[in-house]
């Protein structure tokens, strides 16, 4: 068992399908009793790193896509192909989700990771476009978070500076321990902080826990 003196910080973005296909780890994590798990965004595709969908994307997309639903059995549906992966010319921008996380995080921040879930599930499964912030405000207003789909909506200089500084931290963690990409956990302890690298996110529970011990 990790002991509880650790917190672990999950570094992702909401449009990555790798952290979609980590979704049932993080849960099981979050169960195990003195893991205190945090979500750090790191703005993977915001901003610079958003781009918009054309048809080689998608293909490119769609082939991870299917690898993942292999390896994790979570579900890409044919509506998320045709409605997500097949509006081309629609921004691939993870900055609105983002923004989003961070709106819950400021008014219910216990229930972030049940908005990252609704998020996801939202896009790879019912083949809504996240990248809207009417869709995403009203996702927050079927988990009663009205709170923070008003924050999202008005979208003031608080709320931009605070997403900002949660993905220059996450971004801060990721150039310092050497992570590649995302998924990934930081585990940070009396010794420091320490990265277990995203592969751990796929196997067994019982695997998982033993690398973050050993870490």
């Amino acid at each position: 068992m990790v002991s509880a003196r650790y917190a672990v910080r999950y570094l992702m973005d909401p449009l990555c399908g790798w952290c979609y296909g980590a979704a049932p780890a993080v849960q099981k994590l979050r169960n195990v009793p003195g893991v205190q798990l945090e979500i750090a965004p790191t703005g993977l595709f915001a901003g610079a790193g958003s781009r918009a969908m054309d048809a080689d994307f998608a293909a490119y997309a769609w082939s991870n896509d299917e690898r993942i639903e292999s390896l994790t059995g979570q579900r890409f549906t044919p509506r998320y192909r045709s409605e997500v992966l097949g509006k081309h010319g629609q921004r691939f921008d993870s900055g609105p989700a983002t923004l989003a996380l961070t709106a819950v995080q400021r008014t219910a921040p216990e229930r972030e990771f049940d908005a990252l879930r609704a998020i996801q599930e939202a896009r790879y499964v019912d083949g809504l476009d996240t990248t809207d912030q009417t869709v995403l405000a009203e996702l927050l207003r079927g988990l009663q978070l009205d709170a923070a789909a008003q924050l999202l909506l008005q979208t003031d200089a608080a709320l931009t500076t605070a997403t900002r500084d949660r993905i220059a931290d996450a971004q801060r963690d990721m150039q310092q321990l050497g992570a590649q990409g995302v998924p990934a956990l930081v585990l940070v302890g009396d010794q420091g902080r320490r990265l277990v690298r995203g592969n751990a996110l796929y196997g067994s529970l019982d695997s998982l826990l033993a690398q973050l011990q050993a870490s």
